[in-house]
C-alpha cells in the first residue's frame, strides 16, 4: 500500500551552513541588523604537513538564506517569518493599514469556505499609501532620504570589508590588488560602498530596490550593475509533490 509522505518543518534547513555561523552586523544610521555568514577557516601550515601552523581569522560573506538558518529563531511556516521592515514602513508616516481586504477578488476568496483548509494561520492586514503619497524607494532616493533599506543593502554589499582591512594591518592593499579589467561602463566603488552611494544609484535610475510595503518580511536587496549581492530563487508547484515546506526549502538554498 502506498504511503503518503507529508512534509513537516523538519524538511526545512534550520542550521547554519557547514564551518560557519550566522552573525548580525549593526547599522550606524538606523537601528538595523544585517545577517551575514562568518566562515571559519582552517589553520595555515607554514612548513609542510608536520610544521608549525598559523591561525586565520574568519571571513565574512553575505547570507541570503533568511531567518531559516538562524537556530535561535522559532519559525512556523503557516504563520510566516518576522516582519523585518514593518516598523521602518510605519515610521515613515506615509501608509495606512486597512481594516480588512478591500478588493473584490480578495473579498471573494475570503468568503469561499472551500479554501479554509488552504489558508495561512495568520493573515496580515494590507497597507496602502496615504492619498498623495509615494512609497517607492526611488521616491525616497530622489528626495535625498537614505532609508533603512538602503543602509541594509550597503552593509551587506561591504561584507565587513572594514574589519578585514583592520585585521590585515597594512597588507590589505596587497591582498585586494586586482587587474582593473574592462568595466564596460560599470561604476562599482573599489572600496567601501556607502548608503549614500546606494541612494544615488537608485535616484539616478541605475538600480532598483524591489520591496513592496505589503511584504515587510523581506530582506532588502538591490538590482543594478554596480552591485554585487544577487538573490534569485525560482519556486513553483511540482506535479508530483509540493508543500509550503518544500518550496521554502528551495528558497533557503537558492
Amino acid at each position: 500500500m502506498k504511503k503518503e509522505k507529508t512534509p513537516t518543518d523538519q524538511a526545512i534547513s534550520r542550521s547554519p551552513f557547514p564551518a560557519s555561523r550566522k552573525i548580525y552586523v549593526k547599522g550606524q544610521l538606523h537601528p538595523i541588523e544585517v545577517a551575514m555568514r562568518e566562515v571559519i577557516l582552517s589553520e595555515t601550515k607554514l612548513h609542510g604537513r608536520f610544521g608549525e601552523t598559523a591561525p586565520n581569522s574568519p571571513v565574512t560573506i553575505y547570507d541570503t538564506s533568511g531567518a531559516y538558518t538562524d537556530p535561535n529563531l522559532e519559525i512556523d511556516v503557516k504563520k510566516g517569518i518576522s516582519k523585518l521592515r514593518e516598523q521602518w514602513i510605519v515610521d515613515r508616516g506615509d501608509v495606512n493599514q486597512l481594516e480588512t481586504i478591500t478588493s473584490d477578488y480578495g473579498k471573494q476568496r475570503a468568503g469561499d469556505q472551500n479554501l479554509d483548509g488552504l489558508r495561512f494561520a495568520y493573515i496580515s492586514r494590507p497597507y496602502r499609501a496615504k492619498e498623495g503619497m509615494n512609497v517607492s524607494q526611488m521616491h525616497y532616493a530622489r528626495k535625498g532620504i537614505i532609508t533603512p533599506e538602503m543602509e541594509y543593502i550597503a552593509i551587506r554589499e561591504n561584507q565587513r570589508i572594514d574589519l578585514l582591512e583592520s585585521q590585515l594591518k597594512g597588507e590589505y592593499e596587497v591582498m585586494a590588488h586586482q587587474h582593473p579589467g574592462q568595466s564596460f561602463g560599470a561604476n562599482t566603488p573599489k572600496g567601501y560602498i556607502t548608503p549614500e552611494f546606494v541612494r544615488s544609484e537608485v535616484a539616478a535610475g541605475r538600480a532598483v530596490i524591489p520591496c513592496n510595503i505589503n511584504h515587510p518580511e523581506l530582506e532588502p536587496m538591490i538590482i543594478g550593475r554596480n552591485f554585487l549581492v544577487k538573490i534569485n530563487a525560482n519556486i513553483g508547484n511540482s506535479a508530483v509533490t509540493s508543500s509550503i515546506e518544500e518550496e521554502v526549502e528551495k528558497a533557503v538554498w537558492a
